[in-house]
């Protein structure tokens, strides 16, 4: 067999393919064959031959299955599964996430405050010793001598102060020997107690000193008033009510009408002054009166009181103004004023005067305090009587 038919055996051509393109070789040409070949022929062909049979060796394709193949070998086939789906059209952009504040820090709880206990009542700084009880203390000498050589047409009798009201027979006594020096033996009067309820005043009624008060002005009405009667008005913001203290009704007397009246409120003058007034109008007494003012501070309206005691200049009243506390008080100087209102063109003429008995009034001597309640008054009397105001 000759050189191109070993060829064809072994590459798998026809005749007819020697003249077409030369197509790939056959899967069962292996390179056993191709050097059996070599080996028989000679020449460059068989050079040739042999680069082809190296080459188609050493680049085996392994051969594509066709949809034919495919179906003899029974493998089904794959459908294309077409587009997914549609392709999703991108949303508005989503929004940047606002961060959370941060938690702010919880306050702890305020404490609740504990209760202060209530302070310990501080003392009274004008504490008075209660009175022992006992016989009435003995006059000096000079106030027996004086006393016996009062006139016999006294108000009231010794006799009748001693049986009557033994506490008061010092008070009596010294009252009279008060009234002698001042020249005012015999003279007739009303006596007449204002007190004052102010929210301040409340010391003074606890510890006894208003009730002393009151005493003391039963001593000196003893010699005035022919019946001892002292009318007593209790005042604050409004006048709290009128009362009469007598030789036979004394004792405790204050304390009972103070607490009877309740709320102390504010310092009114003017009120107290008109209830004096029309009590001495209603009395129909024609004897002139002294009235025992005592307050511990300044009107509340003092164009009202000084209008009230003007208008009352015209009566035949004295006003004889008592303070209680600081001396040096400002509250005072409306009282202090009084003498300086000028008479006759704002008063008929000089009703008033005032005094201050401290911060311990009880301090004082009977003998100091009668001396100082009726200094004013003997030269009203003539005034008042120059005037026509008093017969």
């Amino acid at each position: 067999m000759g050189i191109r038919s070993l060829l064809r055996n072994a590459f798998g051509r026809s005749k007819t393919a020697d003249r077409d393109e030369p197509s790939l070789p056959q899967q069962s040409a292996g390179p056993d064959s191709i050097a059996a070949t070599t080996e028989a022929g000679a020449g460059v062909v068989i050079d040739i031959d042999r680069d082809v049979a190296e080459t188609a060796s050493a680049v085996s394709v392994p051969a594509q299955p066709t949809a034919e193949t495919a179906d003899r070998a029974g493998s089904p086939t794959v459908p294309d599964p077409g587009p997914l789906g549609p392709i999703p059209t991108p949303g508005p952009p989503r929004p940047e996430p606002v961060p959370e504040p941060e938690p702010q820090p919880t306050p702890m709880p305020r404490p609740k405050p504990v209760p202060e206990p209530e302070p310990a009542p501080r003392p009274d700084p004008r504490p008075m010793p209660e009175p022992a009880p006992g016989p009435d203390p003995e006059p000096s000498p000079a106030m027996t001598a004086a006393a016996e050589a009062a006139p016999a047409h006294a108000a009231v009798s010794l006799e009748k102060v001693e049986e009557t009201a033994p506490a008061l027979v010092s008070l009596y006594k010294a009252a009279g020997v008060s009234l002698r020096k001042q020249g005012l033996a015999g003279q007739r009067a009303a006596v007449y107690l204002v007190l004052d309820r102010s929210g301040s005043m409340r010391p003074y009624y606890k510890d006894g000193t208003v009730q002393h008060l009151a005493e003391q002005a039963l001593g000196l009405s003893a010699h005035l008033d022919d019946d001892g009667v002292v009318p007593v008005v209790f005042f604050s913001t409004d006048v709290h009510g009128t009362a009469e203290f007598d030789l036979d009704n004394y004792r405790g007397r204050v304390e009972e009408l103070h607490a009877s009246y309740g709320h102390m409120g504010r310092t009114n003058y003017h009120l107290a002054m008109n209830a004096v007034v029309e009590h001495y109008k209603n009395s129909g007494s024609t004897d002139p009166a002294l009235v025992i003012f005592q307050t511990d501070g300044a009107p509340y309206s003092k164009p009202a009181a000084e209008k009230a005691l003007c208008a009352a200049a015209e009566l035949p009243i004295y006003w004889q103004f008592v303070g209680f506390g600081d001396p040096e008080g400002r509250g005072f100087d409306f009282l202090r004023r009084l003498d300086e209102l000028p008479v006759p063109d704002r008063r008929v003429v000089d009703n008033a005067g005032f005094f201050h008995a401290g911060h311990e009034p009880r301090l004082l001597s009977h003998d100091e305090l009668y001396e100082r309640l009726t200094e004013g008054f003997p030269a009203w009397l003539a005034a008042a009587r120059a005037a026509g105001i008093v017969e």
